[in-house]
């Protein structure tokens, strides 16, 4: 089995001890039933909340706690080139045997992710069954939005400052599963976001008007305006930022005052857009149903009528320069 980094994998053995860094992985590793192999999450692997409950904490995706993970004894660490820090991961393959490194890009990605962890840690027949329950959720986002219309729409996923998504990123590719193209298409107007501990503002201030896409761009004020005027919708993510209605309200109003035609401002639940894994599948429905609620309409859907936006804890912004590859 080959990781994201071209890693061969063997089957691992029974007695394999797994810690996972990445929170909708470590939600597919118990729904392949390993949750009793599992010896370490961070504090944002939440899902499945009764099971994870009982798997100790070692910090967060950005600032694992190196020697808690090390007291563990974990045989095998699975980690995301976007979640996770490249000098952490450099640390713990120096005591880690096995460090599986992923990178789903689209949902399509779902495929080979959960045949990966499947067939490392023996869960094989259950990682097919996945497949199948992905391969039918993605034929349904097809067949069920075949008749809108394609529509444009900026995704926030942070705020001061505001940050949106490229293309070239698993949210983009699954917002475009259900006929959803993110704006702008290059990130021409934006800035990269920071890395490393620099504030994305500094990374503004410093970089060149050039710049290219980056995967999570910076939106100055201006930028953010352009972008939304462009959009058929404005989707405020509850993650990693905790986007909430009043934020919803609140841009709406300013969008209001500067267009009488300006697009519809909606809160989407985060984890459906940009967890890859298991709740790909339930994502896939959720968004087909968001999205033929408000295809074309000025009154934005009800993300509520779709699924419920769960609660979550606070996460720090994507620091694409701290990337693994």
């Amino acid at each position: 089995m080959r990781d994201a980094l071209g890693t061969v994998h063997a089957r691992a053995p029974a007695g394999a001890r797994i810690a996972c860094l990445v929170p909708s992985i470590t939600e597919l590793v118990c729904d392949l039933g390993l949750a009793a192999q599992m010896v370490a999450r961070t504090g944002f692997c939440i899902h499945p909340r009764a099971t994870v409950a009982a798997i100790p904490k070692v910090g967060g995706t950005k600032d694992v706690d190196i020697a808690r993970l090390r007291a563990l004894a974990p045989t095998h660490v699975i980690v995301n080139i976007d979640e996770n820090n490249k000098p952490a991961v450099g640390e713990i393959a120096r005591f880690v045997p096995h460090v599986i490194v992923t990178h789903p890009n689209a949902p399509q990605d779902n495929f080979d992710l959960y045949r990966l962890i499947g067939g490392i840690f023996d869960r094989d027949a259950a990682a097919e069954k996945m497949c199948d329950a992905l391969r039918a959720a993605l034929a349904a986002a097809l067949r069920n939005t075949a008749t809108l219309p394609r529509e444009n729409v900026l995704y926030l996923i942070w705020k001061e400052p505001w940050m949106t998504v490229a293309r070239d990123t698993y949210i983009s590719r699954t917002l475009a599963a259900v006929g959803w193209d993110t704006v702008p298409p290059a990130a021409a107007a934006a800035t990269p976001a920071a890395a490393d501990g620099a504030t994305a503002v500094a990374a503004a201030d410093s970089a060149p008007a050039t710049v290219g896409a980056a995967r999570y761009p910076q939106l100055s004020p201006a930028a953010l305006m352009h972008a939304a005027s462009a959009a058929d919708a404005v989707l405020l993510s509850t993650e990693p930022y905790m986007f909430r209605a009043p934020h919803v309200a609140a841009l709406q109003a300013q969008l209001d005052a500067l267009s009488a035609t300006a697009p519809r401002v909606m809160l989407i639940d985060g984890e459906m857009t940009s967890w890859y894994g298991s709740r790909a599948i339930a994502g896939l429905g959720y968004l087909t149903r968001l999205r033929a609620q408000g295809a074309g309409t000025r009154t934005a859907p009800d993300p509520a009528a779709a699924a419920p936006v769960t609660s979550i804890a606070h996460r720090t912004p994507i620091r694409p320069a701290a990337r693994l590859s």
